[in-house]
């Protein structure tokens, strides 16, 4: 039987690779390794941009205004997760359903019904920024980033409805122009916002002036962008003209319910990412920020490059028992040999990574580099267990933990910057980077317990 069950993986292997090299996507499994290979394809696209518009702004702006400009931006972002509530997924799951039962009135109602609590949420997070702004900058981190935080309300919107649409084409089960947008996105980003900031620099002195152009430009791309994808969206789905129907009570409540699971989750996931430079903020000098965000942005590039056999996952996901249990693991060991080998090349050399990458000013990151270079070890396979636990239908696990791994990186956060400023403020921004590090590695170990457990249950259920 074990026999039968490698062969048919082998026959699905190939047929995968037969609808690559023909370009024969007719079918379900046509349409999702189609949607696979858009999806790695936009992916690899925002990664690689970032990577570069990173590279670009930290040459540009060195240390002190790149650790400004990562503290705004991170401040902007955490600011704009509190109101994010998981629409996004929600307009995927029910609008994507609706259409699944060919009800277009109904998804024009469920999108409607999601991009009306959306507004309303930007409207709530663009007033609350706007109202704590002069606290954050000049209270609690006491550095002049005022100007840009309020430029981060025009910010708010413009990524925040850019979302939204990106979200219906995902729905329309359309995702080739979500990658077209993010080619026009990236493009312009790398082109348009260095030169906004080399005209900052070279005619205005202050900081706070430089950094709010730099913002301001940034979401002037976003709504390009947004501008974009609302013309392809009037070409592809005519849900204006589509009369709506009234959603019922047991309709809405159970959106309701989605969308607040899936918000715990999505305001857990933005915490891990940008407490540790909320905290660092607050103690250490902006150059120190800009040496945390260098080491660190390039890891959160380099990370979900490594997983790009997890594009095949979702295959296995329709997978069940053995087979799925062989998917994961057939993905999971391919992963963990790239990321070995990666790993390996950023400890050795790191010193020559940052001097290319980033330039002589940005030495002090080698060290915080190596600590962080930890994470590609457990990112990647972070986010196959993260879809494993999704396929199997059991999101409460990976909100319930993460969750529980966000309140510890907020403390170890705290803990380990507060002590080690004592030393230095560069062994702050080390402290930040281990805690970093242990958490995300307590939340790979605590998924990895969860799931034996859930194989061990499914194997005493099989013999009884």
């Amino acid at each position: 039987m074990k026999k039968n069950l490698i062969k048919r993986e082998e026959k699905e292997l190939k047929n995968i690779f037969h609808i690559l090299v023909k370009r024969d996507f007719k079918g379900y499994t046509g349409m999702a390794v189609k949607n696979m290979g858009y999806q790695f394809s936009t992916t690899f696209v925002v990664k690689l941009g970032s990577l570069f518009f990173t590279i670009i702004l930290a040459r540009l702006l060195m240390p002190e205004l790149f650790g400004l400009y990562s503290l705004a931006l991170g401040t902007i972002i955490m600011i704009a997760s509190f109101f994010e509530l998981g629409i996004g997924p929600a307009i995927i799951k029910f609008v994507s359903q609706a259409l699944g039962k060919k009800d277009k009135s109904k998804a024009k109602s469920y999108f409607v019904y999601l991009l009306k609590i959306k507004a309303f949420l930007l409207f709530l997070s663009v007033i609350t920024l706007l109202a704590i702004a002069k606290f954050l900058a000049y209270n609690y981190y006491n550095k002049p980033i005022f100007l840009a935080l309020l430029a981060g309300a025009f910010y708010i919107l413009c990524t925040g409805f850019l979302g939204t649409f990106s979200n219906l084409f995902q729905a329309f089960n359309d995702f080739k122009a979500p990658l077209l947008k993010e080619i026009f996105a990236q493009s312009i980003r790398l082109i348009f916002v260095p030169l906004v900031v080399l005209y900052a620099i070279n005619n205005f002195s202050s900081q706070e002036n430089i950094l709010f152009l730099l913002i301001f430009s940034l979401s002037l791309v976003y709504l390009a962008s947004l501008l974009f994808l609302l013309i392809l969206s009037i070409k592809k789905f005519n849900l204006v003209k589509e009369k709506r129907k009234s959603l019922l009570k047991k309709e809405k409540k159970e959106i309701n319910k989605f969308v607040f699971i899936v918000s715990a989750t999505a305001l857990s996931g933005i915490f891990f990412g940008y407490i540790d430079i909320i905290i660092l903020g607050r103690f250490v000098l902006a150059e120190f920020l800009g040496f945390y965000s260098a080491a660190f942005s390039l890891i959160g590039s380099l990370a979900p490059l490594i997983a790009f056999s997890s594009v095949l996952f979702p295959i296995f996901s329709r997978l069940k028992g053995k087979r799925l249990e062989r998917g994961l693991t057939r993905s999971t060991n391919l992963i963990i040999l790239f990321s070995i080998i990666l790993f390996i090349i950023t400890i050795l050399f790191a010193p020559i990574i940052i001097k290319i990458i980033y330039g002589s000013n940005y030495v002090s990151s080698i060290l915080l580099l190596r600590i962080l270079s930890l994470l590609l070890l457990v990112l990647p396979i972070t986010a196959i267990y993260d879809s494993y636990f999704l396929s199997i239908g059991k999101p409460a696990i990976i909100a319930k933990f993460l969750i529980i791994a966000t309140v510890l990186n907020i403390v170890l956060n705290y803990f380990l910057i507060t002590w080690l400023l004592n030393y230095s403020q560069l062994y702050a921004a080390m402290g930040a980077a281990v805690a970093t590090v242990l958490s995300r590695y307590f939340y790979f170990g605590v998924l990895l317990i969860q799931k034996k457990k859930l194989l061990r249950k499914s194997k005493n259920i099989k013999t009884n």
